[in-house]
């Protein structure tokens, strides 16, 4: 089991950054694959980005493609999510989570272990 913990939300102006970060506890954190999903009052929960297990592919939702990058420092137990040039839209509460299929997904039921998740506001 593992157990992840996210920071680094917060209020930002549109065409801003921010960095989230997901540390992880336990010392298999290398043998998940890590993704972050948001949420929006009133929205489903939707895929934002994925890293494989060795961090050789990533995936990003469409909708902040060029824009958020994920990575992760296996010696950290952390995994990141940059964001740049964010707009309004990307208003919502941020989760980290861990899954223990090899196969990176993209469905929140595909991950088996989530985070508090961290809020994200982008004011226009």
């Amino acid at each position: 089991q593992v157990q992840l913990v996210e920071s680094g939300g917060g209020l930002v102006q549109a065409g801003g950054s921010l960095r989230l970060s997901c540390a992880a506890s336990g010392r298999t954190f290398s043998s998940y694959v890590m993704g972050w999903f948001r949420q929006a009052p009133g929205k489903e929960r939707e895929f934002v980005a994925a890293i494989a297990r060795n961090g050789g592919s990533t995936f990003v939702a469409n909708s902040v493609k060029g824009r958020f990058t994920i990575s992760r420092d296996d010696g950290k137990s952390t995994v990141y999510l940059q964001m740049n040039s964010l707009k309004p839209e990307d208003t919502a509460v941020y989760y980290c989570a861990a899954a223990q299929n090899a196969r990176v997904g993209n469905h929140p039921a595909q991950y088996d272990f989530w985070g508090q998740g961290t809020q994200v506001t982008v004011s226009s």
